[in-house]
């Protein structure tokens, strides 16, 4: 098959987790790039860069990270850029460089990131500010690729329930009531997932933490597992307390030939698909669904007109159980086929959540998987905000029939009915999700939820009452009724109040 020769090609990733610390994001960036050079097998790849594409990096405050990085590569790009924040970013930029590297707009691309927000944190602990690059104002702040998504509508903001960690366990209640479990038992569904998950990081070479666990170690709360919102223990929250960059390199087919990178490098991107569900939590019609993840991968599917039975690898972005729940649901995914891991990477908890980048690092690893097992296909999802924006990418060794196709499904998720969402209510609702947090000392401080008045709208609600936090603890069905006040707050009805 003769090869258009702008077709794009991923032809290298590197990965660095920096346990000894104190390396600062840029650096670990161009340490990256150089890995992905030499995995490449061609360093004059670096020399060639036109464009450095990088996610947003939390750990310190950059102007424009790409000029850095590409003076430290030896790179002279004609174009930087940078993103907002957001986790689907790195599958975003990936499709944005391939269809410009298709349409001859760039010839050789990095996209990447990095965090080291582990030194950060241990040096802010310490009292101290690390010694990293400053940017001085001259410099203009790079191009904004991908916007920010927005996070925290106003009945998440006028009670308080804007944390990531508080949100996705309240997805996981609502999936927990659907299925009909006890506590317990989707407990013990968690512990298996989540320990499967771990066992893939401990053959990662490139994950953070090694040890495979089981379902009890991840679920049994302890002085370094403890609740942080029921039903998840630490071990089941991204973990982004790392020191960790990827970096992936992109080129036309033509470039890759005139720099002698071998052809059993080459894995071709063959469709990239992206949409979101709605920004505000308390309008999605299911807590437990994900309508952009539905629509975008099997849009991605049709475009490449292949079928769930025809991916080999696939990872899904795994913030939280709830997320690897949902999205394994609206793909048609099983949770638990040994064959086919829904992680080629051990995911966020164990590889490491590298806040923005981690879907850098699942691409990367995908793209070994692919090397190693020529024409096979593998599967990416990429999630931002709450379960909110999707990007699903589809690649392969074997080059795209028509080219590389990125499309969007929002016309059709708009299309989706939502739900009513109400500031600001008072009077009985039902309940239909819950989740107690707890404090670092273990002690439940208070438990937020989300309930249906008896005319179907959804309100968003917070009680720090201990008898209603014992209430909802132990609740293990979702026809309990509660009493919401107007300004948000709520207490079980017929619950004895105490102390």
């Amino acid at each position: 098959m003769r090869l258009d020769p702008r077709t794009p090609v991923l032809v290298g990733g590197g990965q660095v987790s920096e346990h000894d610390g104190g390396i600062e994001p840029v650096d670990l960036i161009a340490e990256a790039a150089r890995a992905a050079a030499a995995e490449a097998g061609s360093h004059r790849l670096l020399e060639s860069l036109d464009t450095v594409w990088l996610s947003r990096i939390l750990s310190w405050p950059y102007r424009d990270p790409g000029l850095l990085v590409a003076d430290r590569i030896g790179a002279a790009p004609r174009h930087t850029g940078y993103s907002g924040t957001a986790g689907s970013v790195p599958q975003v930029l990936l499709a944005r460089a391939a269809e410009d590297i298709a349409a001859g707009r760039r010839d050789a691309v990095l996209v990447g990131g990095a965090e080291s927000w582990r030194t950060l944190m241990k040096l802010r602990a310490q009292g101290s500010t690390p010694e990293w690059t400053v940017q001085p104002e001259i410099i203009a702040p790079a191009e904004n690729l991908v916007p920010d998504v927005p996070m925290g509508a106003e009945a998440e903001k006028r009670i308080g329930f804007i944390r990531p960690s508080h949100i996705y366990p309240l997805f996981d209640d609502a999936l927990r009531l659907r299925l009909g479990r006890t506590r317990a038992m989707h407990r013990d569904a968690l512990g298996e997932l989540w320990s499967r998950f771990s066992s893939v990081a401990a053959g990662n070479p490139h994950a953070w933490s090694h040890e495979a666990l089981s379902a009890r170690q991840i679920t049994t709360p302890s002085p370094d597992n403890r609740m942080i919102a029921s039903p998840y223990t630490k071990r089941m929250n991204s973990n982004n307390m790392v020191d960790q960059a990827a970096v992936l390199l992109m080129c036309s087919v033509e470039k890759a030939t005139a720099l002698g990178i071998a052809r059993d490098r080459w894995v071709f991107p063959h469709a990239s698909v992206e949409g979101h569900d709605t920004y505000a939590v308390a309008e999605r019609p299911g807590l437990d669904r994900c309508h952009a993840m539905r629509l975008g991968g099997q849009r991605a599917l049709d475009l490449r007109g292949v079928g769930l039975d025809d991916i080999t690898y696939v990872d899904l972005y795994s913030c939280f159980p709830s997320a690897v729940q949902i999205a394994a649901r609206e793909l048609g995914l099983p949770l638990d086929d040994p064959a086919r891991p829904l992680t080629v990477t051990g995911g966020l908890s164990f590889a490491g959540g590298p806040w923005c980048n981690y879907t850098a690092h699942a691409v990367a690893s995908l793209s070994t998987r692919l090397r190693d097992d020529p024409g096979t296909y593998g599967l990416v999802t990429a999630n931002s905000g709450y379960l909110t924006k999707q990007a699903v990418g589809i690649y392969s060794t074997e080059p795209p029939t028509g080219g590389f196709r990125r499309d969007y499904v929002q016309d059709e998720i708009d299309r989706v009915p939502a739900v009513r969402a109400l500031d600001s209510y008072a009077g009985p609702a039902s309940l239909e999700a819950s989740t107690v947090v707890y404090a670092r000392s273990g002690a439940p401080e208070r438990v937020f939820l989300a309930a249906r008045t008896p005319t179907g709208e959804r309100v968003l609600a917070v009680s720090d009452d201990s008898a209603d936090i014992d209430a909802l603890a132990s609740c293990e069905v979702g026809s309990l009724v509660v009493d919401v006040a107007a300004d948000g707050t709520f207490h079980v009805s017929g619950a004895t109040r105490r102390g």
